[in-house]
C-alpha cells in the first residue's frame, strides 16, 4: 500500500530487510504505521547448508517498496536487515560466495551453515572475547564465516575483497556513501566490544590477521550508535533511487531482531496490572519471532550467560547491556513439518474462508478437544525435539538435530494437526529452556514482548504462555520491525534527542498501544527422560 500522507504531517520511513522479503512502512510522529509496501526476495541454496543472496537484487527492491512517499513529508530513514555478511571489491562491486563464480550471489545469509567446522576450531581456541558470545562461538556470525571464504575461495574472493559488510551496514553506505558501521552489527556479530573496539590477538589467533591492515579497515573502521545521524544524509543518488529527498536523515541501523525488540521492549504498559508495570525494562523479554526467533534480554550491568550471546554494550539499547538467545528456525520449522507432511495435499483442499493454514489448523484442534478439555492434551502421547537446524541457545550446539516421537502409520489431517501442536509447544519450551538460563545468571523476567509474524498466530502465542506461566504482551502496531526501523530515522532527524527520548513533551516513540494479554492455563510442562511433556 503505496501513499504518502496528509500535507504537513511528518513521517518517517523504517525499511526492513527480512529472510525472505524487504518491506516498508511510513510511520507518524506518534509510531503508527501509516502504510506499508513489500516485496520478495531471492533466495538461492547451490549446495546443502549454503543459503546466499544478491546485494544488488536487494537494494533495488529496498527502492521499489518506497516508492509513492511523498519525500517532502519524510524526516528521516532508517534501515533494518538480517546479519548476513555481504562482500564487495575495492570498487564496490560484488564478489562470489559460492564455488559457482556468480558475482552477483554476494551474500552469505545468516542462516548459511557451512561454516560449521571454523566455528568449532574458533571455539576451541578458547580466546577471551568468546565470553561474550555465550562461550562458544555460532556459524551464523561473521568471524567463521569469513574463515571459510579464505579457506575455500581465495581467489575468486578472499583475494579480491576491500569491505565486508553486515547487511545492515551495507545498506546504510548505499543510502549514505559512508562505511561507518552500526554497533549493533559489530558488537553482536563480529566481536568488537566498545569502549575498546577490536581485539587483534583474536583476529590473529584464528588466522585472519588481513583483517588487521589499515586499521581494520576492511571490516570498519569507525562506529556509530544505533540511531545515530550518519553524514549528511541521503545522497543524491541514493535519493533518487529511493524518491525521497537528498539529505534526508539516516540512522545507523539495526539488525532486524533487535528493530523488532526496540519496536516492543519499551511499551507503556501503565493500568494493565501486568507484574512489569512498575519495573524497568529490564524485567522483560522481547521476542522477535519469524523464520526464526531472537530472545532480548536487557541489564544495566552484563550478565554472561552461558549458551546465550552477550553482554552485548549499547547494542539495542544505548547504555544498557543486552544478552539475546535464540531458536535457528522457528517458523520455517513450523512450515517444514507442516508442508512436508503427508497430510498437507488435504489441507490444501479443505475449502476455507478468510485467514490462512495455520488459522485453520488453530481452529481444527478445538474441534478435536473433547468438551472442557485444553487443547494442549492433544499431544500427550506425541513429543517433538526442535532442533532440526542445530541449538543456538542455550545448548548452543549446531550439530544437533530434530526428533519426533510417537508417530503411527496414520497420515489424516488429524495427524498433521497434532504434530503442528507439538511442534509449536517444543519451540515454546525452548524458550522457556532459554528463560531458565537467564534467570540463573540474574536475568528477572516477568513479562514477554513478542512481534514478528509469528506473534500474530494465537495458538503460538497462548502455548508461550502456558509453557512459560509469564503474562504476554502483544502490540498493537503489529508491525514493529518496522517501528523499530523508523525510530532510528526519527532519532537521526533531531526531532528526538534520544532512541529513549522524545525532545518534545508527548512520551517515547517506542511506545505500543496495547491490545492482547494471553496468560497461562492450569498445567504445568515438564522434561522427562529427553522428552517435553505436559501433565
Amino acid at each position: 500500500k503505496k501513499n504518502g500522507g496528509e500535507s504537513g504531517c511528518r513521517f518517517y520511513v523504517g525499511v526492513d530487510v527480512g529472510t525472505s522479503s524487504v518491506r516498508a512502512a511510513l510511520v507518524t510522529v506518534d509510531g503508527r504505521l501509516r502504510c506499508t509496501a513489500e516485496e520478495p526476495i531471492t533466495i538461492w541454496e547451490p549446495q546443502p547448508e549454503h543459503f546466499v543472496q544478491s546485494s544488488t537484487e536487494i537494494w533495488h527492491k529496498c527502492c521499489r517498496v518506497t516508492e509513492g512517499v511523498q519525500s517532502e513529508q519524510v524526516r528521516g530513514i532508517g534501515f533494518d536487515a538480517t546479519c548476513s555478511l555481504v562482500v564487495l571489491d575495492k570498487s564496490f562491486q560484488p564478489l562470489p560466495v559460492n564455488q559457482d563464480g556468480d558475482a552477483q550471489k554476494n551474500i552469505v545469509m545468516w542462516m548459511d551453515h557451512r561454516a560449521a567446522e571454523q566455528a568449532t576450531r574458533i571455539t576451541n581456541s578458547g580466546h577471551e572475547v568468546l565470553r561474550r558470545v555465550g562461550g562458544v562461538m555460532s556459524q551464523e556470525m561473521q568471524p567463521p564465516k569469513l574463515l571459510w571464504l579464505k579457506e575455500n575461495l581465495k581467489e575468486s574472493c578472499w583475494d579480491k575483497a576491500a569491505h565486508f559488510f553486515d547487511l545492515p551496514d551495507f545498506l546504510s553506505w548505499k543510502a549514505t556513501g559512508l562505511l561507518t558501521r552500526s554497533l549493533c552489527t559489530l558488537v553482536c556479530k563480529w566481536t568488537y566490544c566498545p569502549p575498546d573496539g577490536w581485539d587483534a590477538t583474536f583476529w590473529t589467533s584464528i588466522g585472519l590477521e588481513e583483517l588487521l591492515e589499515n586499521n581494520f579497515s576492511k571490516i570498519g573502521s569507525e562506529t556509530s550508535p544505533p540511531g545515530s545521524s550518519l553524514g549528511k544524509g541521503l545522497t543524491m543518488e541514493a535519493a533518487a533511487d529511493l524518491g525521497l529527498n537528498p539529505g534526508t536523515a539516516v540512522g545507523a541501523s539495526l539488525i532486524d531482531a533487535h528493530a523488532g525488540g526496540l519496536g516492543v521492549i519499551g511499551a507503556d504498559v501503565k493500568g494493565f496490572s501486568l507484574p512489569c508495570e512498575h519495573r524497568s525494562i529490564s524485567s522483560r523479554m522481547a521476542m522477535i519471532c519469524g523464520t526464526s526467533t531472537c530472545h532480548m534480554a536487557i541489564s544495566e550491568t552484563p550478565r554472561f550467560v552461558p549458551g546465550v550471546w552477550g553482554p552485548y554494550l549499547s547494542a539495542m539499547v544505548p547504555g544498557l547491556w543486552l544478552n539475546e538467545g535464540g531458536q535457528s528456525a522457528t517458523g520455517r520449522l513450523i512450515d517444514h513439518v507442516v508442508k512436508g507432511h503427508a497430510g498437507f495435499t488435504q489441507l490444501e483442499a479443505v475449502p476455507f474462508t478468510g485467514g490462512n493454514i495455520y488459522s485453520y489448523l488453530n481452529s481444527h484442534l478445538g474441534q478435536m478437544t473433547k468438551s472442557g478439555s485444553p487443547v494442549d492434551l492433544l499431544t500427550s502421547s506425541l513429543h517433538v525435539w526442535p532442533d532440526f537446524h542445530g541449538n543456538r541457545s542455550p545448548l548452543a550446539d549446531p550439530t544437533l538435530k530434530g526428533m519426533v516421537t510417537g508417530l503411527s502409520l496414520s497420515q489424516t489431517l488429524d495427524d498433521l494437526a497434532l504434530l503442528y501442536l507439538a511442534t509449536i509447544q517444543a519451540l515454546a519450551l525452548g524458550t522457556l529452556h532459554i528463560l531458565d538460563a537467564m534467570k540463573k545468571a540474574g536475568h528477572d523476567i516477568s513479562a514477554l514482548f513478542l512481534c514478528g509474524g509469528l506473534s500474530k498466530n494465537a495458538l503460538f502465542v497462548q502455548t508461550h504462555a502456558n509453557a512459560t506461566g509469564l503474562p504476554v504482551v502483544l502490540p498493537d502496531q503489529t508491525e514493529a520491525v518496522l517501528v523499530g526501523a523508523a525510530v532510528l530515522g526519527a532519532c537521526a532527524s533531531h526531532d528526538y534527542s534520544t532512541l529513549q527520548k522524545k525532545r518534545r513533551p508527548g512520551g517515547l516513540i517506542i511506545n505500543a498501544i496495547l491490545t492482547f494479554l494471553f496468560y497461562r492455563k492450569q498445567h504445568k510442562y515438564f522434561l522427562y527422560s529427553g522428552f517435553w511433556t505436559c501433565k
